[in-house]
């Protein structure tokens, strides 16, 4: 029988929600070669390269049992969970926020039951007033304007008031702007890229917004350091180096060869666009000790060239 004194014997087990996703599919790869046992959960199977070291488990999350099914089966020692609608344009109103919400707790609930030790959720900068120019975990109030936002915000209260009962520990990676291999074409980044490689004007806004963008291997890489580590709480998964829209435009542009087709002001800005949003990243470098490997110009470089092929 489990005591308090008791010494968690099984090896590091984690499932991973979300696996054959934009972030997911880069944060596979490092758990097998870190050594874990990676269980990953989806409705679909993982494609062939992805597929290596990892054990698939079918699953919709959404569906009532499946998530308690799937980690009975696995008792896993650790949860990294990803999955939920991100759907450019879409994600931010959807009404289905709401059963991410409840399938998010079902999911959580099942992991703790079974013996679940720390759990690693995904979060979102969306969480936060954006009244603020720098987004910062200890001193920035949450304010989330978007039902998106406000759906990420209520789980992460809800398991993080939970868990000294359930005896799970919570760390909380808030995602900022994010880039890279595989994004959906429609976004910002691979949408200017595309254009250029077409030979095909890059419609734009006036580029002035200052943004923290990130390589997804930084961000992945960013979620494995935090499932490594024994914070517990939020912590921002940015880059801490915010620049104008322009700038990465510019970078692009200089990359592929083809400035002369850049359009800035030919779009719109979105109304209310924030001027600036920054993230403070010195819980994620100080406290989980991590540090990313691209800066723009090797991360926007690394995007054009898987781009290249597919244009």
């Amino acid at each position: 029988m489990t005591g308090p004194l008791s010494i968690d014997r099984r090896p590091r087990r984690v499932l991973v929600t979300g696996g054959g996703g934009f972030i997911g599919r880069h944060a596979l790869p490092d758990l097998v070669a870190r050594g874990w046992e990676v269980h990953a959960a989806g409705r679909s199977p993982l494609p062939s390269e992805m597929a290596a070291g990892v054990v698939f488990h079918l699953c919709d999350l959404l569906a009532e049992g499946d998530a308690a099914r799937v980690v009975e089966t696995v008792r896993p020692t650790h949860l990294l969970h990803l999955a939920w609608n991100a759907v450019p344009g879409r994600f931010w109103t959807a009404p289905d926020n709401l059963d991410w919400v409840a399938a998010s707790l079902r999911l959580y609930r099942a992991f703790a039951a079974c013996g679940g030790k720390r759990a690693v959720l995904a979060g979102t900068c969306a969480e936060y007033d954006w009244s603020h120019a720098e987004l910062s975990e200890a001193t920035t109030p949450l304010a989330p304007h978007t039902l998106y936002g406000q759906a990420k915000n209520a789980f992460r209260t809800l398991a993080e008031g939970t868990a000294g009962a359930l005896g799970v520990e919570v760390a909380w990676g808030r995602i900022f702007f994010l880039y890279g291999p595989h994004e959906a074409p429609s976004r910002f980044v691979p949408d200017v890229i595309t254009s250029l490689l077409k030979g095909e004007p890059a419609l734009c806004s006036h580029g002035r917004q200052e943004r923290d963008f990130m390589h997804v291997a930084d961000v992945a890489r960013a979620f494995v350091a935090l499932l490594e580590s024994n914070h517990t709480g939020p912590v921002n998964i940015a880059s801490g180096t915010a620049l104008p829209l322009s700038t990465v435009v510019d970078v692009i542009a200089r990359l592929i060869g083809r400035p002369d087709l850049v359009r800035l002001g030919a779009r719109p800005a979105p109304a209310g666009d924030p001027p600036r949003l920054a993230a403070a990243v010195g819980v994620l470098r100080d406290q989980v000790g991590f540090h990313p490997r691209f800066d723009l110009e090797s991360g926007l470089r690394d995007a054009v060239e898987w781009w290249r092929p597919r244009c």
